[in-house]
């Protein structure tokens, strides 16, 4: 076989971990080593000690890898060389002809186990409450540096490198019109292939929009008060865009500017699910909910096989310097004229206007403002999700 070729395969791939593995897991967390309760009877000094462990404790005695190993396995896994770099993908046929391919990107702290949920109502949609006219073809990779997929050795793997990437991956597997959906990292990501515009992009659609006016951000990010003339729905996501950068920000900042340093994640499962259970205030909430035995939109093995995943693939650190090396504003509007669709949730980092939106994006097919469901979208509330990208997606078929 030619080295060409070889480069190019597409090799089929199975998630095995040994089983050592997962005994050194157990016996991590087994020894952690505690500190004080917080000081406080709230979220303000960070995720609390109760739901760390609560958490602890039921992944330590109850909780089964090899329940979300069997599921992984139970979908189609690959891997392929893309620019010197092995991506894992999930690849998903549907049933159903004319089905419209759609690659989806997840983001930090997620994985591919944010779409585990939504494949079959999207593949099979007639087994979903569906129609068959609104099956997709599915591409389910890891980012580079995330799961499965290899962490880059050197710099330059940024969203626009790994938009370009996706575009080549649809083109391998013989797609030659698709669709691209994405989250956090994901959000970013399908934004710069709308900028790319290549011919092969028939649209993108996201569920955190780039679509912050300037003189809003500035304004949020000073933490002055808010510009003038805002409508009710602007100043709620203006007050949420506050809340985050005063509260928030730094977070992203630590592993925008020094993801090296965080030794600790890559040390301690617990650490490292606390990192990941940090990421922003809503969600903090809702999981600490779930510790608490509330019944939620995930559940503790939903949380635990996503935080299990970087454990075992020791992915920390390679993941969060994705941050350190993306250089575009995650919630500005990045120019983008292909067709979009866009999905609003109330407990997103901010909740995009319709009126930011439309500036935004000049092409918007699709604007809907959901009424529960926030970063983790496709994770937390499937069905909606689903939906959304049925009705969102739908003026691009042909």
């Amino acid at each position: 076989m030619p080295a060409k070729s070889k480069k190019t395969a597409i090799r089929p791939f199975t998630v095995e971990i040994p089983q050592s593995q997962l005994d050194d897991l157990r016996a991590r967390i087994e020894h952690m080593r505690w500190p004080e309760k917080e000081t406080v009877d709230d979220l303000t000094q960070g995720v609390q000690l109760a739901t760390m462990q609560s958490l602890a404790s039921y992944w330590a005695k109850e909780y089964d890898w090899r329940k979300c190993e069997a599921r992984l396995n139970s979908y189609p896994n690959f891997i392929t060389e893309i620019d010197g770099l092995d991506i894992h993908f999930i690849h998903v046929r549907s049933p159903h002809e004319n089905a419209l391919p759609l690659i989806i990107t997840h983001g930090w702290p997620g994985s591919i186990v944010e779409q585990l949920k939504i494949i079959e109502p999207l593949t099979d949609p007639t087994k979903h409450g569906g129609k068959a006219e609104d099956a997709f073809h599915l591409v389910i990779p890891s980012m580079p540096g995330y799961g499965f997929s290899a962490a880059p050795k050197t710099t330059g793997w940024d969203p626009d490198h790994i938009g370009r990437a996706w575009v080549e991956l649809m083109k391998r597997l013989g797609y030659t019109e698709f669709v691209a959906q994405g989250g956090d990292w994901g959000a970013l990501i399908v934004d710069m292939m709308g900028v790319q515009a290549a011919p092969e992009l028939l649209g993108i659609h996201t569920n955190m929009a780039g679509a912050v006016p300037p003189e809003i951000d500035k304004a949020a990010l000073a933490g002055s008060k808010a510009p003038a003339g805002l409508s009710e729905e602007e100043r709620h996501a203006f007050d949420q865009l506050t809340f985050f950068y005063a509260k928030g920000l730094a977070y992203a900042q630590e592993m925008g500017n020094r993801p090296q340093t965080l030794y600790g994640i890559a040390d301690s499962p617990v650490g490292l699910a606390a990192w990941i259970l940090d990421h922003d205030a809503r969600s903090t909430e809702l999981i600490a909910r779930v510790f608490q035995g509330k019944k939620e939109g995930l559940t503790r093995d939903d949380i635990l096989d996503n935080i299990t995943l970087y454990w075992l693939t020791n992915t920390a650190i390679s993941a969060s310097r994705l941050y350190w090396e993306n250089k575009f504003a995650f919630f500005a509007p990045k120019g983008v004229n292909v067709p979009v669709a866009v999905s609003a949730y109330p407990d997103e980092i901010y909740s995009a206007p319709r009126s930011w939106v439309e500036r935004a994006y000049p092409n918007l097919v699709h604007y809907n403002k959901l009424d529960k469901g926030g970063h983790f979208a496709a994770w937390e509330q499937p069905k909606s999700f689903t939906e959304e990208l049925r009705v969102g997606l739908r003026p691009l078929r042909h």
